[in-house]
């Protein structure tokens, strides 16, 4: 097994940062306590795991910049917002920028872990997609330059005929060309075949039926 995921805390008041975090500690979270944004933003890795926990007023960037600068910098760590001071402005601006919960000081212990249980769910969905993604990418790496060729033919939902009239090829080769696809890609049929071909365009998975 892993390492367990951290909870980044972001909160510039001591006292109120430690108990939080000894709250968090007793509920067998994994934490790492920072004072600002920016100390936080200097010390998390692209391929940190875990969710972040912030005030929304903070010295230097808030809660909401923070959000703001973990996406341009395409950390997709998920985001939870504490506040003294909300309003619904903030909540709108948060939850716009994906944050998974905006929860008003002082709070009790369980909606705290309910939103920290959400946000990791969250983030373990991201991850195994990820993963997912790097490999049908390298399944797709796997391909011929012709089979690159066929496969993209499918796409656009041609037959065999037509695809051999497209490359020049006999449509007898096309089927030999299709069978070597769908045995490196792990597909199953065409229709899986095409669906595999779209979502390599798009970047997104591809479902499996049945």
């Amino acid at each position: 097994m892993g390492e367990p995921p951290t909870v980044y805390l972001i909160e510039d008041d001591a006292s109120v940062r430690d108990s939080i975090a000894l709250m968090l500690g007793l509920a067998g979270y994994r934490t790492a306590l920072f004072a600002d944004a920016e100390s936080f933003l200097a010390a998390v890795r692209g391929e940190a795991g875990g969710c972040v926990l912030t005030d929304l007023r903070l010295p230097g960037l808030s809660g909401l910049e923070l959000q703001a600068e973990l996406r341009a910098r395409g950390i997709r760590l998920p985001v939870i917002v504490i506040t003294a001071h909300g309003d619904v402005a903030s909540a709108r601006r948060a939850f716009l920028a994906e944050a998974v919960d905006f929860i008003e000081k002082p709070f009790e212990e369980e909606p705290l872990r309910a939103a920290i249980e959400a946000a990791l769910a969250r983030e373990r969905e991201h991850r195994a997609r990820e993963e997912a993604r790097r490999a049908d990418a390298a399944r797709l790496a796997a391909l011929t330059a012709r089979e690159r060729e066929v496969l993209e033919q499918a796409a656009l939902g041609l037959h065999a005929k037509e695809i051999a009239r497209a490359l020049g090829i006999s449509p007898r080769t096309v089927e030999v060309h299709k069978t070597r696809i769908m045995a490196k890609l792990g597909v199953r049929n065409v229709a899986e075949l095409v669906r595999f071909a779209l979502a390599a365009g798009s970047g997104e998975r591809p479902r499996r039926t049945g």
